[in-house]
């Protein structure tokens, strides 16, 4: 329904937010935050997911932490952020422990603590979050608040690249390539640029432009190429 007619689903979820439907509320503010069928409103996308968090919405605990991490229709606070997804986390949700371990690893309204981050990271991993797994590789590979495991690190990045992630499927591109394994790698590098974001391919085409072999060098073309798209 929110696909095939966006403005009628967006007043029915309203309706249903008014009338105290917990789960409505979460995706009201959700659709007012990304102005899917509504008008973009983003102090009132916050005003919902803190509405949805006080009934013990994990999600809206953890989009609440997003509002105030990135200053979406308030002032961004980094320590004010952290709080909410720590209380998400707590919950179990995945995404708010990769949001927290985010926080943690860089020090940004947290004391850093790169073991936090990694527990954070391997606990969310462990439920299947894509994102996580690899950065736990990143973790596991350069040996960071932890023992390296370069097979464990590897087998992760398979993991994330399976899942989807766009940068798990990049650093398992580049262990295929070290391997020797570079129409595989290919593969996973095309996927990654389909679904990559732009930072991640502006670096990501300065990389593979200095890679040793030719076949990949030849793939930054396209990973600029995609930027333009993404710029247009």
């Amino acid at each position: 329904m929110l696909e095939e007619s966006p403005a009628r689903a967006a007043q029915a979820i309203l309706l249903a937010a008014s009338e105290g439907v917990l789960e409505a509320q979460a995706l009201l503010g959700q659709i007012l935050l990304d102005g899917h069928g509504i008008a973009q409103d983003l102090p009132l996308a916050q005003r919902w997911f803190g509405i949805a968090a006080g009934q013990g919405h994990a999600m809206a605990r953890n989009m609440l932490g997003r509002c105030h991490e990135h200053g979406w229709g308030c002032a961004a606070d980094a320590s004010l952020a952290a709080q909410h997804y720590r209380i998400a986390a707590q919950a179990g949700l995945d995404w708010a422990m990769y949001n927290l371990a985010n926080l943690l690893a860089t020090g940004r309204g947290v004391d850093e603590d790169q073991r936090q981050a990694l527990d954070l990271y391997r606990c969310a991993a462990e439920q299947g979050h894509a994102k996580s797994m690899n950065l736990l590789g990143r973790y596991l590979e350069q040996g960071r608040a932890c023992a390296q495991d370069v097979a464990a690190a590897h087998e992760w990045y398979r993991r994330s690249a399976e899942a989807g992630d766009f940068r798990g499927q990049f650093s398992h591109a580049a262990v295929l390539a070290d391997q020797g394994r570079v129409d595989e790698a290919l593969v996973w590098l095309e996927k990654a640029r389909v679904g990559g974001n732009l930072k991640f391919l502006r670096v990501a085409s300065e990389a593979l432009a200095g890679a040793s072999d030719p076949r990949i060098q030849a793939i930054a073309e396209t990973y600029r190429t995609r930027q333009d798209e993404l710029t247009a």
